[in-house]
């Protein structure tokens, strides 16, 4: 399944997701400024999305063809987020 014809540990897999499943969910509780703990959800959950992608949807041992589709919606995205951020800051 991977590039080294090796399956992942997928309980392995399975219990970093939990765990950060628990940070994210801990950060709603952290004392102190809350753009941290929105931080903290926001890279907790890319750090989740890219476990599920490199492992349970097996993206590790596809071409670089497969990696150039998945960019696309990544930077529409990172478009959006730019062209859109005046209105986050000045509206709140």
């Amino acid at each position: 399944m991977t590039a080294h014809g090796t399956r992942p540990n997928y309980v392995a897999v399975w219990a970093w997701l939990i765990a950060l499943f628990v940070l994210g969910l801990g950060a709603s509780f952290l004392p102190g400024s809350r753009r941290l703990a929105v931080a903290l959800v926001f890279s907790t959950a890319a750090a989740k999305a890219a476990l599920v992608g490199l492992n349970f949807m097996h993206l590790r041992a596809e071409s670089k063809l497969v990696y150039a589709i998945a960019l696309v919606p990544v930077l529409v995205v990172l478009v959006l987020l730019f062209a859109l951020f005046p209105d986050f800051v000045h509206n709140r």
